[in-house]
């Protein structure tokens, strides 16, 4: 009989002055931490899906309750590697002058001490949760101490260059070219995800490591261990759900442009691509395809007949991809409907409006089942054929980010927010699954599911299919090189399918040989990213009318491979041959994000967590474990300073390796830094000694054949 705790199938539960909190198995090295105050635990499943199997945890956890000397009572929770001490006591508060309950967690690997909830600091009286009621949810804060010297990456799509999260604070919300996904990952060998949809913020200072939910009705968090980040990456996909395999579309080149505004525009753009023996797999309908925002359909003046322009495609070998946006225009004709059902995002006060680009719109509620089953339905009607969309807007992006304006309904946007693009990739998803596109777990023939372009995502996203894109990114530099850190953290917090607007979204000129640089150098950056995809809004724009004269969403200027001469289409049509000679090796670094949750784009960390140096290169990056890619990020740049991984010397997954580089074929030690030419039409590229056959054969082309 315990004092303070209660120990049921494999839970551990303390209560004390109005609080609950929840200690529990979730996994096979990891655990599920939820407090509340005056009021059980919820069962949320906001990202986290239920352990099943061998890896649910409750045959294979222990719990130890010992009682000490000093009336204090410690409570152990092992559950493989990790183990979770809850401390409790209580006790006189000497200015409240009564007694008072306390429970502390701490979290270790076997014997060493990974994290702690911050203790009181004595006289400071801190809280390491903090409840801060606002009406019928609060205010919740989560302090922790951590390793002063640890390296933390994971969270997300934020636009910066920082690799290193330590040090940083970062936003817990959704904006255009922002994607907030909770899951950070140290170099002291944890991963911990924020398990809570709320706006909030993130903390991560040498003193402390501070979690914040504006409003919430529980604390809820999930932590796991592991060796290698790797190990970690496996225990995140099983808790948050695996991405499907790729389709085989997703491997090679999709080409795009801001916009092609008919359907004989989009046919000849991919009959040319095919006669100039250029591969493409996918080519995209973007937005203002349709009458208004919300009909979710053709307009028949420009797009005649849907149905004969996607045939024509598949006999070219190429599959078409849809743009989606969550907006509902104040004059479609859904309009009335949505209203009517409760199907779109409310506004508390004042003008309902959310959005007026294009015209004034409200946001689909794909919180609600209901408004997912309606756009599902109404994509199948209105789109026959069409297998790819394209979730625009998904953050949604308000044209003001007032999160405590809008209302879902699952709750205040405030409190259930962030949900949104996960919900709304779901929304697409489960409609594909349900109609044979794959089975409800995300796994078709050979795993296969369906893939969706998405510019936003949360925790699980991947399981829903999700491709997710940097959003509106300038045409810079300085952008490019935010993409890399972009991607890396992306793949971290459990998203492995992400991709860029090659060459950014905006500012880039077809006739400026300034852009034509940037271009090239992004292109061949994108050649070994998850997924390939040429798009942006070019200038000089071309305004577009209807027949009666009415006017429609403009046109970018060209923004195909020939659209920027012959020298730089010599240059871009080379990394389109490329990137389908690295097809049977993408399938394969695929595979492993499908099956073991491994990230596709990669920093060098991952694969040499041994290595100190390689938590610190956030400029390069690995395309799977054995392609190392040293993207050429300044403007003049011929040459680059290059780390290849892994020292000689060094121990365990950091020892023995040794590096070729695809263009001359010579051989460098690992755990050093060499300069390496780069030319305009070079990419720096590494081949790992004893890499894959699919790789060597792969990269070959670039160069002298790379040593095995």
């Amino acid at each position: 009989m315990t004092m303070f705790f209660e120990v049921s199938d494999a839970r551990l539960t303390w209560r004390g002055d109005g609080e609950t909190l929840v200690v529990e198995p979730w996994g096979r090295d990891a655990a599920r931490v939820r407090a509340a105050l005056s009021h059980d635990v919820v069962d949320h499943d906001w990202a986290l899906l239920p352990p099943t199997g061998d890896v649910a945890g409750a045959s294979a956890t222990t719990i130890d309750v010992v009682a000490g000397a000093d009336g204090r009572e410690v409570a152990t929770l092992t559950r493989g590697r990790l183990r979770v001490v809850a401390t409790a006591w209580q006790g006189m508060d000497g200015q409240a002058m009564y007694p008072r309950a306390h429970c502390s967690l701490a979290f270790y690997d076997g014997d060493r001490l990974l994290i702690a909830e911050e203790d009181s600091g004595g006289a400071l009286k801190r809280r390491a949760r903090c409840y801060d009621s606002r009406g019928e949810s609060e205010r919740l804060t989560a302090s922790f101490s951590a390793p002063r010297e640890e390296v933390l990456v994971g969270m997300g799509l934020y636009q910066q260059d920082l690799l290193d999260l330590k040090g940083a604070t970062l936003e817990l919300a959704h904006r255009n070219s922002q994607a907030s996904v909770p899951f950070v990952v140290s170099s002291a060998g944890y991963g911990f995800l924020w398990h809570n949809p709320a706006i909030g913020r993130a903390t991560f200072g040498t003193n402390r490591t501070e979690w914040l939910a504006e409003r919430a009705d529980q604390l809820d968090y999930w932590i796991t261990v592991g060796e290698t980040p790797a190990q970690i990456a496996r225990a995140y996909a099983d808790a948050t759900g695996h991405a499907p395999m790729m389709p085989e579309h997703g491997l090679g080149f999709w080409q795009c442009k801001l916009r092609y505004t008919s359907q004989e525009e989009l046919l000849a753009v991919a009959r040319e691509h095919v006669g100039r023996g250029l591969p493409l797999d996918v080519i995209v309908a973007d937005f203002f395809h349709w009458p208004r925002m919300g009909d979710f359909r053709w307009e028949e003046e420009f797009w005649p007949d849907p149905d004969a322009m996607i045939a024509e495609l598949r006999d070219l070998g190429v599959e078409l991809m849809v743009s989606v946006w969550p907006q509902v225009s104040l004059e479609s004709e859904n309009f009335e409907e949505l209203s009517r059902r409760g199907y779109l995002v409310r506004s508390n006060r004042g003008l309902d409006i959310q959005m007026s680009f294009e015209g004034p719109s409200r946001f689909l509620d794909v919180t609600h089942p209901g408004a997912r089953a309606w756009l599902w339905s109404t994509l199948r009607r209105n789109y026959p054929g069409v297998r790819l969309f394209w979730l625009d807007e998904a953050e949604p992006e308000y044209v003001f980010f007032e999160y405590e304006t809008y209302r879902h309904h699952t709750g205040q946007a405030v409190q259930v927010g962030n949900t949104y693009p996960q919900l709304f990739s779901r929304a697409v998803f489960d409609g594909q699954v349900a109609d044979g596109a794959g089975v409800a777990d995300g796994a078709g023939v050979d795993g296969v599911g369906p893939v969706n372009l998405v510019r936003c995502a949360w925790a699980g996203s991947q399981r829903y299919g999700a491709l997710v894109w940097s959003g509106d990114i300038h045409s810079s530099f300085e952008s490019m090189r935010r993409q890399v850190t972009a991607g890396i953290h992306m793949g971290v917090a459990g998203i492995p399918w992400f991709t860029t607007d090659i060459g950014g979204f905006a500012g880039g000129n077809v006739e400026d040989p300034a852009f034509h640089e940037l271009l090239i150098r992004w292109f061949q950056m994108g050649a070994f990213m998850p997924v390939m995809r040429l798009h942006g809004d070019r200038g000089p724009q071309r305004q577009v009318v209807a027949a009666d004269g009415s006017r429609r969403c403009h046109s970018g200027a060209g923004n195909e491979l020939w659209s920027y001469g012959e020298e730089v289409y010599g240059v871009l049509a080379r990394y389109v041959h490329l990137r389908e000679g690295l097809r049977e090796y993408t399938r394969s670094v695929m595979r492993a994000a499908h099956e073991d949750g491994q990230p596709v784009m990669r920093g060098l960390f991952h694969d040499f967590p041994d290595d100190p140096a390689a938590w610190r290169v956030g400029d390069q990056f690995l395309f799977g474990p054995d392609v190392l890619v040293a993207p050429v990020l300044e403007a003049g740049a011929r040459s680059r300073r290059v780390y290849l991984p892994g020292s000689a010397t060094g121990s365990g997954s950091a020892g023995g390796a040794r590096w070729v580089d695809a263009w001359s074929g010579q051989e460098h030690e690992g755990g050093s830094w060499v300069e390496v030419d780069a030319p305009l039409e070079r990419i720096p590229v590494f081949l790992r000694v004893g890499a894959a056959q699919t790789a060597r054969d792969g990269l070959a082309r670039l160069g002298a054949p790379a040593s095995s």
